[in-house]
């Protein structure tokens, strides 16, 4: 993996530290700014353009949410990270729809919000090695945050435990179309290999993430993903319907 740096924005200024002390220790992280408040961060984005930025929702004269906007002015490649101790639908789409990348609810520890950064900065960079002339011609989104765009859209929150279960049994069934009629033998253990937890758990966290959008009721956001009104009222999709359902949406927009 190649170095990518890392900008800290955290008002918090021990958990600070500590993230900082934890990126620079980790391979292919170089940390090139930190700020306790937003107004010394947005001055820290005129002179460095990091790779990376992690930001407190809650920081001090320009807040987290603002602050996002002026990255996709400054630094409009930077990947960025919301973290907060608020476990908000509100706050956390705002957080999404103004640029960011993934959400952490605090507590959360420096190895978590590590692994999940290379996790999706290794999905970039597989997809530039794959497609770099596509990239030229117009913005390619890597698969995870086509996956992560579909779930906000109909309202299934990124820091539940089934939103990341889901998204990983997705690009499983992407891979591997057969899976999908495996659900029970196959897709949940390695789900649950993956991260460290038991099938029955991955089951009931994907169940309760679909359940959630479905209780919101965004039939007609639903419908304009996935180009029908494939769902109708109270009727929702068991887990295998609905990640085949996603994984054949994406199949299709990328031989089409």
């Amino acid at each position: 993996m190649k170095n990518f740096s890392i900008a800290i924005f955290e008002r918090n200024e021990e958990f600070l530290n500590t993230l900082r002390d934890y990126f620079e220790k980790v391979n292919g992280f170089k940390v090139c700014a930190t700020a306790v408040t937003g107004d010394a961060a947005l001055a820290a984005l005129q002179s460095v353009k990091p790779d990376v930025a992690i930001i407190d929702t809650a920081l001090k004269g320009i807040d987290g949410i603002k602050l996002l906007d002026h990255i996709k002015t400054l630094c409009p490649n930077c990947v960025s990270f919301m973290m907060s101790e608020f476990d908000n639908d509100r706050i956390v789409n705002s957080a999404i729809n103004h640029g960011a990348i993934y959400y952490f609810i605090k507590p959360v520890t420096p190895q978590v919000i590590g692994e999940r950064v290379s996790d999706i900065l290794n999905e970039r960079v597989s997809d530039y090695k794959v497609s770099t002339e596509m990239r030229d011609r117009r913005k390619t989104f890597s698969l995870d945050e086509k996956i992560s765009n579909i779930f906000t859209t109909i309202g299934i929150p990124p820091h539940i435990k089934g939103f990341v279960y889901m998204r990983e049994g997705i690009k499983m069934a992407i891979e591997n179309p057969p899976i999908i009629n495996k659900v029970t033998k196959e897709l949940y253990p390695k789900i649950a290999e993956i991260y460290e937890t038991t099938s029955s758990k991955v089951e009931r966290a994907i169940r309760h993430a679909i359940e959630v959008a479905w209780n919101k009721g965004r039939t007609d956001d639903i419908s304009s993903i996935f180009g029908a009104r494939v769902y109708i009222g109270k009727e929702k999709p068991t887990n295998s319907e609905f990640i085949a359902l996603v994984a054949d949406k994406l199949l299709l927009e990328t031989y089409n």
